[in-house]
């Protein structure tokens, strides 16, 4: 008779392999236990996976898309509109620079040009610079021309009686056709697209502040205005400026102010929309201040040159007294205007000049766009120090 082998139990530590412990748990302690486990390639991959989602949580978060909620598909932009105005050959330029800017940005919205109406785009000859310009703009732009009559906008104003041209950008609160018009001053580059500012919530005018002057005062800067055109609005602003029109009021067109500036802080200081600074209304001056407080808004936070400009959507040219880009600068007056570089300026061993190189590198942009859009070189570089002539003039503009 064949005997059955009954198969032999395993080993069990601390149980002498006896069926009176046969239910005993094995007597292993926890750490053999979590070894074992951990010899498991499927717990490192645990593992792994849950290391790298603990880390995707405590990412830098993106700054959100501009207005994601709106398709900008489906938008009608010919309700939208950005312009600008020339009354001189360099502003002229300077506009189809902005243009160019614009379109090579990806903006969607129409472009509006307002200019005298004594010129025009028949090139007679190769030196007709300002007809080849809007034809320019007109057929590679695609810009709306619109001439105006500059006496409608200096009614009675005699030869050398000095005005602040910059009354012309009102023209544009009138083009009640578009829904929304966003002017910029063209002595500016343009850096970024700006389209979302046609979606701002209702309001006559949004504009940055002239942050240059915090704090002591909260001047709306009219370096960029987002417009709600309306003729009512267009009339009263014409109507308040009448006065210094006809030389009734005294206008000043000093560096620091300028006379559009001052109308329309009367008429929208309390209502206005107060644009971010940061982002739309950059001056080239501020590369070269000390004392960064106004513009950044608090006095912990580390100026970063370079930080900033990547923030900003255009940068504003205002260096008073250097003159214009399109001026070259005096020599003797660049020395002393220059960025000052933080460690041991003025010697052969200054370094830390990030504010020079980022400010010397904004002009120079402007310059090599000038000489490839519009094929002009900048003016020679004027006397120094000025004379009165020069500082009226429309090479040193105010900012």
């Amino acid at each position: 008779m064949a005997i059955k082998k009954v198969p032999r139990l395993p080993y069990r530590r601390g149980s002498q392999s006896s069926e009176d412990d046969f239910f005993d748990i094995p007597d292993e302690r926890c750490l053999t236990i979590i070894k074992r486990q951990l010899r498991r390639i499927r717990t490192w991959i645990v593992f792994v996976l849950f290391v790298l989602f603990v880390v995707w949580l405590r990412r830098e978060r993106p700054q959100p898309s501009t207005l994601p909620h709106i398709n900008y598909d489906l938008v009608d932009w010919s309700r939208y509109a950005y312009s600008q105005y020339a009354t001189s050959s360099a502003y002229l330029c300077n506009a189809v620079m902005i243009f160019e800017a614009l379109q090579r940005l990806g903006s969607r919205a129409q472009r509006v040009l307002f200019f005298p109406e004594d010129w025009d785009v028949t090139v007679e000859s190769e030196r007709d610079r300002d007809s080849q310009l809007l034809a320019m703009a007109r057929d590679k732009l695609n810009v709306m021309l619109i001439p105006i009559d500059m006496e409608m906008i200096k009614p009675g104003a005699g030869p050398g009686e000095p005005w602040d041209k910059s009354i012309s950008k009102l023209l544009a609160f009138g083009e009640s056709e578009y829904d929304r018009i966003i002017h910029l001053d063209s002595d500016a580059n343009v850096l970024q697209n700006m389209d979302e500012l046609f979606f701002l919530p209702p309001a006559k005018v949004a504009m940055p502040r002239a942050y240059w002057e915090l704090p002591a005062t909260k001047q709306l800067s009219s370096l960029l205005i987002v417009i709600e055109p309306s003729y009512n609005e267009y009339k009263a602003l014409i109507e308040a400026a009448l006065p210094a029109m006809y030389g009734q009021k005294s206008v000043n067109i000093s560096s620091a102010h300028r006379y559009d500036m001052e109308l329309l802080n009367e008429r929208y200081a309390d209502s206005a929309t107060v644009l971010p600074h940061r982002q739309y209304g950059l001056v080239s001056g501020e590369f070269r201040a000390e004392d960064h407080r106004n513009f950044l808004g608090n006095d912990y936070e580390v100026w970063d040159p370079d930080k900033v400009l990547s923030e900003a959507k255009l940068v504003h040219f205002s260096d008073w007294p250097l003159p214009k880009p399109w001026v070259m600068w005096p020599q003797k007056l660049l020395a002393e205007m220059l960025p000052k570089c933080q460690q041991n300026p003025g010697t052969p061993q200054e370094s830390g000049c990030r504010n020079r190189e980022v400010w010397k590198g904004i002009y120079h942009d402007f310059r090599r766009r000038r000489k490839d859009i519009c094929k002009l070189l900048s003016y020679p570089a004027p006397d120094w120090p000025p004379t009165d002539h020069l500082e009226s003039s429309d090479s040193n503009d105010p900012a």
